[in-house]
């Protein structure tokens, strides 16, 4: 017991120099400074004359009040483990060694996250987060696997106590889907989600081929930042094709009767934006000018033309060599980050929204090749 006790606090002394120097590098003076500014002017009386502005004040003190309570709740639980050990020690009374040691796994798991956090500080990673999935070539199967990862995307935002808003949504007859735009609001959602961009493959026995053949399928995922209105891009109109059709309504249901969805194609780019998520054409067009200053902005910081077709989400070749990660249904399961390394064997659970390990991952190996 003496040498299981010796190095219990080693483990909790790491977790706490860890935790400390996180939030030293987060600078908790500053940030506690900014929440009293924040909640001040939530206080003053003409806070909501202007809407828009006091909902941006309110997602950012949101944004700091989460790394402040993160950051305090994790010192609280490690400082009442060390106490609750020291009294165990003092009385030679071992009674509650089981609650403490989930305790210290609970606190060496919370830092571990509490860390990853950190590492999500580039200029866009406090935004919301617009997916689009495009089904690759193969018809039903493809459009099936599209609908696939609509539903875990979905299920992965939900988990994580994510909104999610259909943008766009365009079904096929037979099953699945041919695309889907999504707008997952939530505190660093394109952060967690950035890395998720590229072609993901599936393979499995089909339910659509009669002589139960395994097939191969893919779909593309793009991932770009919602933007504030205040960032400025030019976007000249005789750049822009703005087409007009009837939307489908989500699910098929509420099904427009004029042609309220819009769609802008960016000529010099050819990069492609649709919404048919409201009513209005109005806003469906803003909505969608909104996603195609998001993309123009990523196309710019890339610096490289060649890269179009990723921006686009179209992805030249949504095909083999391609893809960033794998889901294998047969002949055995298994779900493997192509660049990572990183991988599961219970596909289910991934595809119900179980993204962490490959999400968390990526985020470190980008952080360590900084």
């Amino acid at each position: 017991m003496e040498q299981n006790i010796y190095l219990d606090k080693e483990r909790l002394n790491e977790a706490k120099s860890l935790v400390e120097s996180l939030g030293e590098s987060l600078d908790l003076a500053g940030l506690r400074e900014e929440l009293q500014a924040l909640e001040a002017k939530q206080m003053d009386p003409g806070f909501w004359d202007d809407s828009d502005k006091a909902q941006k004040v309110i997602k950012q003190l949101n944004h700091v009040q989460s790394k402040v309570n993160k950051y305090d709740a994790l010192i609280k639980k490690i400082d009442g483990a060390a106490d609750l050990l020291e009294i165990m020690e003092l009385e030679e009374d071992f009674t509650f060694y089981d609650e403490f040691k989930k305790d210290l796994d609970d606190i060496e798991t919370l830092a571990d996250d509490f860390k990853l956090e950190t590492l999500l500080n580039g200029e866009y990673d406090n935004s919301d987060a617009i997916l689009t999935i495009h089904a690759g070539a193969g018809g039903t199967e493809a459009q099936d696997w599209a609908g696939m990862l609509f539903r875990m995307y979905t299920r992965y935002a939900e988990q994580k106590g994510f909104k999610v808003e259909v943008l766009d949504l365009q079904k096929e007859d037979e099953a699945g889907i041919k695309s889907a735009t999504i707008l997952i609001t939530g505190d660093n959602a394109y952060g967690y989600l950035k890395g998720e961009k590229g072609v993901h493959r599936l393979v499995r026995i089909s339910p659509f081929d009669a002589n139960k053949r395994r097939h191969t399928s893919f779909s593309s995922l793009d991932v770009y930042p919602q933007l504030d209105e205040e960032v400025e891009v030019e976007i000249r109109d005789e750049d822009l094709k703005v087409d007009t059709y009837r939307s489908s309504g989500a699910g098929g249901q509420h099904v427009n009767t004029t042609d309220s969805a819009v769609r802008i194609t960016h000529k010099p780019t050819g990069i492609v934006v649709q919404c048919q998520n409201e009513r209005s054409q109005i806003q469906n067009r803003e909505t969608a000018m909104n996603m195609l200053k998001a993309k123009l902005i990523a196309l710019a910081e890339e610096e490289q033309k060649e890269k179009i077709d990723d921006l686009q989400g179209n992805y030249a070749q949504i095909a083999w060599g391609s893809q960033i990660r794998s889901y294998v249904f047969q002949p055995y399961t298994m779900v493997k980050d192509h660049r990572t390394g990183a991988e599961v064997g219970d596909v289910n659970k991934v595809m119900d929204g179980s993204l962490d390990l490959f999400i968390n991952s990526y985020l470190k190996d980008k952080a360590q090749a900084n």
